[in-house]
């Protein structure tokens, strides 16, 4: 039987995923629509690693009104994680929200990367809200989707990254050793059995 959480049937996942509640960020997952069902979507596993993390369906015309609240509260300067001609560093965008005695709010557009493109272009609520780019200074390790283009991160990868621009390099570290595992754990799940202890572990 299939797990209820992770939905791995051969080898659960659950009590691998860490626990980095405290970690003092405020981030926004706008999902796609069609990524809330991918198997593939890494985005869950982000929100269940940092609680302070949210995903909200997206929408062209209209945010969730729990998002709006949330973008509007006078705690926080929202921005968006895109790279673009008009993005700024994640240091900036600090300093921005600070000097206006907020926390920034990074929201990240959890789908595809042709989909983020058509979330950003297409999403008049979010025109005007300032762009933010991670210093990307690795390949991806995701393998788990094809036409992946250089420099292009998955969603628990992005989350990775972010944390450690804002200066939280361990647990940076432990999400992407996390993803090292999920993504072996997946591809054995895939091949019908757990994941077989590699020769090196067995001779320790």
């Amino acid at each position: 039987m299939s797990c209820p959480q992770c939905g791995f049937e051969h080898q659960c996942i659950c009590s691998h995923i860490p626990d980095l509640s405290e970690v003092a960020i405020h981030l926004a997952l706008l999902t796609h629509e069609r990524e809330w069902e991918r198997e593939t979507n890494t985005g869950h596993l982000l929100a269940r690693c940092l609680p302070q993390c949210r995903r909200y369906p997206w929408q062209r015309l209209q945010a969730a009104p729990e998002l709006v609240a949330k973008m509007s509260s006078q705690a926080v300067t929202p921005f968006i994680l895109y790279p673009s001609d008009e993005s700024i560093s994640v240091d900036k965008a600090q300093k921005i929200a600070r000097r206006a005695d907020r926390e920034p709010l990074f929201i990240v557009l959890d789908g595809t990367w042709q989909e983020a493109q058509k979330m950003q272009r297409k999403t008049p609520w979010l025109s005007e809200v300032q762009h933010v780019h991670l210093n990307v200074d690795q390949a991806s390790k995701y393998t788990l989707r094809s036409n992946q283009q250089p420099g292009h991160l998955c969603t628990l990868e992005v989350g990775a990254m972010l944390l450690n621009e804002l200066g939280f390099a361990p647990q940076s570290e432990e999400l992407i050793e996390f993803l090292d595992y999920y993504l072996r754990v997946y591809q054995a799940e895939k091949s019908g059995h757990a994941l077989q202890p590699s020769p090196l572990n067995q001779l320790k």
